[in-house]
């Protein structure tokens, strides 16, 4: 999850015998570069990093975006029209950082690597893991060379890993459907992901042909992954239905904290968010008033719906809590 992927947390994660990873999207080639000297600094445990392939350009609308503007006034600081230009760092850039940066395992989201990097990425020996959210999804990502396939449930907290965009709230498959068929469809092993924060998950996961096991929110509230407390107290007091896929903060759908403002930008009074990356770009002066307040009803409090799961643990103590808990529950 970019943004909360402190190395503290991918080093606990490992030296407990997990896999650290690094949401990336957002760090330029010398960020991805430090993350990874500062883990390998910390453990000699394994990591993966992951890196989000980029959308087409957007369609923009001065006139929407002035609405939108006017909107999100009304919630933080007023937002120049400029703001709406923001873009991610180069693509190509972070893929030779990933090359340089050469840790067992890179992943993608919200689409394919170009082919003639995932060559490159088998002639170092680096495997490449997909995240995908339909069986349609998955069968493209084997033929595109993947090596293992991450199939994410509409339950997980974040973005949503669709490959088109428009799709997303269409196409919202639940874990447990997803999962078999995702298995049944593919030869390479499959990773289950989304929802899952405790041993029961894990065992269920396992039961229904998943080889291994990716969590995301239930590691939020540990101390390693520093996110701000308010985010952290809001996940602990979540129910799953507390939760809500939203385009309200990046242009782009993604499961968070239904808060006050979430719900005011899906009124029907509200305008529509703009594409992304335009809305994160526009809604970032609100986030990061939020963020230094400690506001939570205007943070990007992304949770996946088994938030209220999650244990203000260490990150190594819920990793060998959860395997046990699996164990007992398979035993």
């Amino acid at each position: 999850m970019s943004g909360a992927s402190a190395p503290s947390l991918s080093i606990a994660v490992a030296q407990a015998g997990g896999l650290g990873a690094c949401g990336a999207l957002l760090m330029k080639p010398d960020e991805i570069v430090a993350w990874a000297e500062e883990v390998r600094r910390g453990t000699d445990g394994p990591f993966q990093i992951n890196l989000w392939i980029p959308d087409p350009p957007p369609q923009r609308d001065p006139e929407h975006e002035a609405r939108v503007r006017d909107f999100l006034a009304k919630w933080g600081p007023a937002v120049p029209a400029e703001a709406g230009d923001a873009t991610p760092p180069d693509f190509a850039a972070q893929c030779e950082a990933l090359l340089a940066v050469a840790p067992p395992i890179v992943s993608s989201v919200m689409g394919l690597y170009p082919p003639e990097f995932v060559a490159r990425l088998k002639r170092r020996g680096i495997a490449w893991c997909a995240n995908v959210t339909t069986v349609a999804e998955a069968r493209a990502a084997e033929e595109a060379g993947a090596d293992i396939i991450a199939a994410q449930g509409m339950e997980a907290g974040g973005h949503r890993g669709c490959f088109d965009a428009s799709k997303a709230e269409q196409e919202m498959v639940g874990l447990f459907a997803l999962l078999p068929a995702v298995v049944d469809a593919v030869k390479v092993p499959v990773v289950a992901t989304g929802g899952i924060a405790d041993g029961r998950g894990v065992a269920a996961a396992l039961a229904l042909g998943a080889s291994a096991i990716q969590i995301g929110t239930a590691f939020l509230v540990c101390p390693e992954a520093q996110i701000p407390p308010a985010w952290a107290k809001a996940l602990a007091a979540a129910a799953p239905e507390d939760t809500i896929v939203t385009r309200a903060f990046s242009g782009r759908a993604g499961r968070g904290v239904a808060t006050e403002y979430v719900r005011a930008a899906m009124s029907a009074e509200a305008p529509r968010p703009a594409p992304y990356p335009v809305q994160r770009g526009l809604t970032s002066a609100m986030r990061a008033e939020a963020q230094r307040s400690g506001d939570v009803q205007r943070m990007q409090a992304w949770a996946g719906q088994s938030a209220g799961l999650a244990k203000a643990e260490p990150a190594g103590e819920v990793v060998r809590r959860v395997w046990d808990e699996a164990e007992a529950v398979l035993d």
